[in-house]
């Protein structure tokens, strides 16, 4: 079967791709940003799709031609700089369904979320129930599937907060420590894809894909600090006020396209909880899923996976840090030619265009889009002043050695936060 898997390099999407692609299926890979993608995945067709502006049915028309299946993987949990909840998770999803039954698309499968009502706490449950909504009205075989709290090896938004808070030293600190969440491995996630997208599954039926135990976020983050072999540590439930300025700040991060799982949305989703009623699906398809001690246990943590959780909550103070430490300087320089610090001399022309580089460069550090951009720009003027100082060293008050070791910190700090720059 030629399978059509939109969001494709998510945390979800990737795992449907390579299961289909094991089981055999012709996939077709969908997302916004396939430089790495094709890499990771070379044995998928990769398309572009771009659910912000594929808002008709006639634009999703030649990518769904020779279409079987379409396993739709794509979701925003809020509004930022490149995410508009309802132009993806509504508008563009519902003429992603449109454009399946103009094209013949036999079978389509929905990744919602446990939660997803059209009295939602949130505009990400409130979406993904009006695009269920949609798609039970369409002359199409669907099976809608709404996954709990979904763990497996790689990391990326919720899952990802929870090894870094994990990791945390001394205290564990947990916000909404007592929210009720089930969770569901994401083998067990995928193998309900494959399962969905076989002959003789049923169609027109909505599964909640969970294991049935409820857990305290306490105990989770609890058990991921134990997989990740730290000793055990106090779980410090912080207050609701804590929560709330840390996703005021967070949403703020939103609009300069840092997509923090910290943000309000998360917040009102774990007070209302992540519960279903996993029995239908346990009992339809023969699944057993499995417990969190078993996700767990199927893999141990290596030492990828704890220098990931300890770097996790260092990655933007290092963002943060070295933003400060290129503006700030560079903000007095500035302040020093315009002659508003008239107890500073002037800095010579190179040091003023520097310093007019460094402050825009600065700035790029704090937007999501122009980081790696802005952290080329900064290694390069480094480096440059770096060897000016040691060809020229006369011409400056610090010998070329001194000032060498005065800017190598900033040169190891640019490259670290090279190092760890991708979210997933």
């Amino acid at each position: 079967m030629r399978v059509l898997v939109t969001g494709a390099y998510g945390l979800i999407g990737a795992a449907c791709l390579a299961r289909l692609h094991a089981a055999g299926h012709d996939v077709v890979a969908a997302g916004r940003d396939l430089r790495s993608a094709r890499r990771r995945a070379p044995y998928a067709q990769w398309i572009a799709a771009d659910f912000r502006k594929l808002a008709r049915a006639e634009a999703w028309q030649p990518l769904l031609e020779g279409i079987d299946a379409v396993v739709n993987c794509v979701g925003v949990l809020q509004d930022g700089l490149r995410d508009d909840v309802q132009r993806v998770q509504l508008d563009g999803t519902k003429a992603l369904f449109d454009g399946c039954v103009r094209a013949g698309v036999k079978r389509v499968i929905h990744i919602s979320a446990i939660g997803a009502e059209p009295d939602g706490p949130s505009a990400f449950s409130r979406s993904k129930a009006g695009a269920e909504a949609y798609l039970k009205e369409l002359p199409l075989d669907w099976v809608i599937l709404r996954p709990a709290l979904v763990l497996g090896p790689a990391a990326y938004g919720g899952t990802a907060m929870l090894r870094g808070i994990a990791a945390f030293p001394g205290v564990v600190p947990v916000v909404r420590a007592d929210a009720r969440i089930q969770v569901i491995g994401l083998d067990d996630l995928t193998e309900t894809v494959a399962f969905a997208l076989a002959p003789p599954a049923p169609a027109k039926i909505v599964w909640e894909v969970a294991h049935p135990k409820v857990h305290r976020l306490a105990d989770i983050v609890t058990a991921i600090r134990g997989w990740l072999g730290f000793p055990p540590r106090r779980v410090l439930a912080l207050p609701d006020v804590f929560a709330r300025v840390v996703a005021v700040v967070a949403d703020a991060l939103g609009s300069l396209g840092w997509r923090s799982p910290a943000r309000s949305t998360s917040l009102a989703q774990l007070t209302a909880g992540v519960i279903g009623d996993p029995a239908r699906w346990m009992a339809e398809t023969g699944i057993a899923p499995k417990s969190l001690d078993q996700i767990l246990a199927a893999r141990p943590a290596n030492v990828q996976d704890r220098w990931f959780a300890r770097l996790y909550l260092l990655k933007p103070l290092a963002i943060l840090g070295l933003a400060l430490a290129v503006i700030v300087p560079s903000v007095e320089q500035l302040a020093a030619v315009l002659g508003l610090r008239p107890n500073i001399a002037r800095p010579m022309l190179p040091g003023a265009a520097w310093s007019v580089i460094a402050f825009f460069a600065g700035l790029g550090l704090l937007v999501r889009s122009a980081l790696r951009c802005a952290l080329i720009v900064l290694l390069a003027a480094a480096l440059v002043q770096i060897a000016d100082h040691i060809m020229r060293p006369w011409t400056y008050f610090l010998g070329p050695l001194d000032f060498v070791a005065f800017k190598l910190p900033m040169v190891l700090l640019i490259l670290f936060v090279f190092g760890i720059l991708d979210d997933r």
